[in-house]
């Protein structure tokens, strides 16, 4: 037995003259048996590169958020508004949320990555860092995502 793949098309090959089948259904049956492996194992191989239920627009943000993520600390809306911006990314503010609302950040890590960031930069006090971080002409974490992120890198 044999398959062969183009586009979509499967032709599959009953007949080996080297191993015939005993029976038209034994042959059915193994085909039948690989065609489900084949297709659960392309399933199992496109899944993740698309998230569930996502649009075109809000998987490329997806993919665009952990790109940003590897790079620099980020807090829930300082990522939205890094995706949105005319000067970032230019996704529609609703694409950008679902596709941030989508990933399992956890925003005092972010915070803490953001801290320690300001800090190899420059000197800040611990109010002065927390403020930074909670502002929103600064990076947008809430109060306590910032206090963490300032406590964490050393600030405090």
């Amino acid at each position: 037995m044999s398959f062969r793949s183009f586009a979509g098309y499967i032709e599959v090959r009953l007949s080996d003259p080297a191993k015939p089948y005993a029976s038209k259904e034994q042959g059915m049956k193994n085909v039948s048996k690989w065609i489900s492996i084949f297709l659960l194992g392309s399933v199992l191989v496109a899944a993740p590169t698309w998230a569930q239920g996502l649009t075109g627009p809000q998987n490329n943000a997806v993919r665009s958020a952990k790109q940003y993520l590897d790079i620099s600390g980020f807090s829930r809306n300082g990522l939205i508004q890094q995706l949105s911006s005319d000067a970032g990314d230019g996704y529609k503010v609703a694409d950008a949320t679902v596709a941030v609302d989508s990933l399992n950040i956890d925003w005092n890590k972010q915070a803490a990555k953001s801290a320690k960031q300001y800090l190899s930069i420059s000197g800040f006090s611990c109010k002065g860092l927390v403020e930074q971080l909670s502002s929103s002409a600064g990076d947008g974490y809430t109060k306590s995502q910032a206090a963490y992120g300032a406590q964490q890198a050393g600030a405090c």
